[in-house]
């Protein structure tokens, strides 16, 4: 755990006579591994939010969600995920690749809850991984380096409406994402796409998207 906290932290700690507190935090929540009580809280999660780090230092934050069970625990010191079909952009899963540095961010909300993982991760199309994800393209294998529950108090409570309809099924099939039938992206478009958008009523305008989109968030509310 050397080096857990950098120079900034030590000053800002030092300011505010906070230094004696994090060196306590630190030996006492920060691991390496995930506990039984971990491992079983990260296994229940249907989302988390996945931090990564660009070549040149410029972090993104995204949302991953998926069906119960979305981050596989291989091992207490082992997390997988998947990557499903988005946005065509990799901005998450190139910086993987560029220097392998993610963060993990996994919330209970209705009954508070956090825990931060900190990994190093690698892209993998190993079939037995993706055998657990149907409809993933690649998975993510994280080895954790530093693991540790957060305190709740500042989690706004939110309760649970509805299981978003584009997680791939067991066979990983999904509807085709709205926005990818907007006419100005058709050229655009890889071929399988294409033709997914055709089967499911082709093109429409950005006005019609917009349309689609409330009428989405009208029926969750309404659930």
């Amino acid at each position: 755990m050397e080096g857990f906290y950098g120079p900034a932290a030590r000053d800002l700690q030092a300011r505010f006579d906070t230094t004696a507190l994090a060196d306590r935090l630190e030996s006492v929540i920060v691991v390496d591994a995930l506990s039984e009580d971990d491992r079983r809280f990260v296994g229940s999660r249907d989302f988390f939010f996945l931090s990564t780090v660009s070549d040149d230092g410029f972090p993104t934050v995204s949302y991953k969600g998926g069906a119960p069970g979305l981050v596989t625990v291989l091992d207490p010191t082992t997390l997988a995920f998947p990557n499903y079909d988005g946005n065509g952009m990799y901005l998450s899963m190139g910086n993987i690749v560029e220097t392998a540095r993610i963060g993990m961010l996994f919330i209970d909300f209705e009954r508070p809850t956090r825990l931060r993982v900190q990994a190093t991760a690698a892209l993998s199309d190993r079939a037995d991984l993706l055998e657990r994800y149907p409809g993933a393209q690649l998975v993510v294998v994280a080895k954790i380096t530093q693991a540790w529950v957060n305190c709740p108090r500042y989690i706004h409570r939110h309760v649970r409406v509805a299981d978003s309809p584009y997680v791939p099924d067991t066979e990983g099939r999904a509807p085709v994402a709205p926005w990818k039938r907007i006419d100005f992206v058709q050229d655009s478009l890889p071929e399988a796409d294409r033709a997914e958008v055709a089967a499911a009523g082709g093109t429409i305008s950005r006005e019609r998207y917009a349309e689609l989109l409330a009428e989405e968030a009208g029926a969750g509310e309404g659930s």
